[in-house]
């Protein structure tokens, strides 16, 4: 069983008020939270939905919850009440860092937009993570990860590389996260300005054009160059349709030969000796226009021999290659387990839980996990604690 450690971090003494709920806020303020941020998750009174997802052991704990909560404590408002408001704004005049993901139009309407709290605290760095950018169209739409998937070119870019073109989603929420690991980032440079001006400023992060400019990076092709009027979009190498995980005799293997010098070894070894003279193979800049037929010819090859052969062969001429590991395989992945990597708590009405380390490792200001995720509002009497201390000082 893994002990709870003292907070620590290179946001050690932050203060963070999170108003965010779900996955792309929560996994912003939790990534903010492990690097020794203190922060207080503000909740609706009947919680965060993500509570409610399954599979969990009680009805306000789900798994989905508990993975995404680690470092926080919890109090549950209701902001329509105007004496519960109080206590939030409260709050907000002494934190460092507003997060939300309510709509800035019904900021505005709870009295919570940038205008208003830049007055009760000028240092706030305020941060929404919302759907789309306020100056546009879709300004107020809703979003979903599902939905951003759809609309930022990812579902097609999951579908270019299918014998008959059909788009796809990921099997991960990774519009959330992506939001979430920018929001997190975004925060961090405001933080770091405000040493400098001694000024907090607001934050925008919207979804949907932090996925276009995610799945663009590569996959704008042609389109970098404006003097085509119909450019191709896509890296050829990633929407070929023979990349993936190669079937071997017994099961699957991870094979990337990247550069001339692996081609020509994986094509030695394999046999197929007239291929590793090929110029259309071997020059880089021809690859990219067959890559397809190549990925075809290794993808049959891979046939002919069990995994542990590959795996043997390819190791020995320093080919890239891994094995293709499941979910639940990741938690007996020798790696992993050398370095702890999965770490078991004791909470208080979850029992033993199961949480990934944080991943980031500082050598001098190490995050930590130092509260386990949150009941809700168990924290209830932290601003009346607060206000205690305040008049006795």
């Amino acid at each position: 069983m893994d002990a709870l450690h003292q907070p620590s971090g290179p946001l050690l003494g932050v203060k963070v008020i999170d108003l965010s709920s779900v996955v792309m806020g929560p996994y912003t303020s939790q990534i903010l939270g492990d690097m020794g941020a203190d922060v207080l998750k503000i909740e609706s009174t009947d919680g965060d939905v993500f509570r409610y997802t399954a599979p969990s052991k009680h009805p306000t704990m789900s798994a989905s919850f508990i993975q995404l909560n680690r470092n926080k404590q919890s109090i549950a408002l209701n902001l329509k009440n105007a004496e519960e408001k109080a206590k939030l704004l409260e709050l907000i005049s002494s934190a460092d860092v507003l997060l939300y993901n309510i709509r800035p139009r019904s900021m505005i309407k709870l009295g919570l937009d940038y205008a208003s709290l830049q007055v009760i605290n000028p240092r706030l760095i305020y941060c929404g993570v919302y759907g789309f950018s306020e100056d546009g169209p879709y300004s107020g739409k809703p979003a979903y990860d599902d939905l951003i998937q759809a609309m930022s070119g990812l579902a097609d870019l999951q579908g270019r590389n299918k014998t008959e073109y059909r788009p796809e989603y990921l099997n991960t929420v990774i519009a959330d996260k992506v939001t979430g690991i920018t929001a997190a980032y975004a925060i961090a440079m405001a933080l770091y300005e405000r040493e400098k001006s001694g000024l907090g400023q607001a934050v925008d992060v919207p979804m949907f054009e932090t996925m276009v400019s995610f799945n663009l990076m590569e996959h704008m092709a042609e389109a970098t160059f404006t003097d085509n009027p119909k450019p191709n979009m896509g890296y050829g190498r990633v929407l070929s349709k023979s990349r993936k995980p190669h079937q071997t005799k017994d099961g699957y293997l991870g094979i990337l030969p990247y550069t001339s010098a692996q081609w020509e070894r994986f094509f030695t070894l394999s046999g197929l000796e007239h291929h590793a003279k090929e110029e259309r193979f071997i020059n880089p800049a021809l690859r990219g226009q067959n890559i397809d037929e190549m990925y075809s010819i290794l993808s049959e090859t891979m046939m002919t021999k069990s995994t542990e052969e590959w795996i043997a062969l390819l190791k020995d001429a320093d080919i890239p290659m891994a094995r293709v590991n499941t979910v639940e395989s990741l938690l007996e992945d020798e790696h992993l387990k050398h370095i702890g990597f999965f770490k078991t708590y004791q909470h208080p009405t979850e029992g033993n839980i199961r949480l990934t380390d944080i991943p980031t490792k500082f050598s001098r200001t190490p995050g930590t996990i130092f509260r386990l995720p949150p009941n809700l509002n168990q924290d209830a009497g932290l601003v009346n604690l607060k206000k205690k201390c305040e008049k006795a000082s």
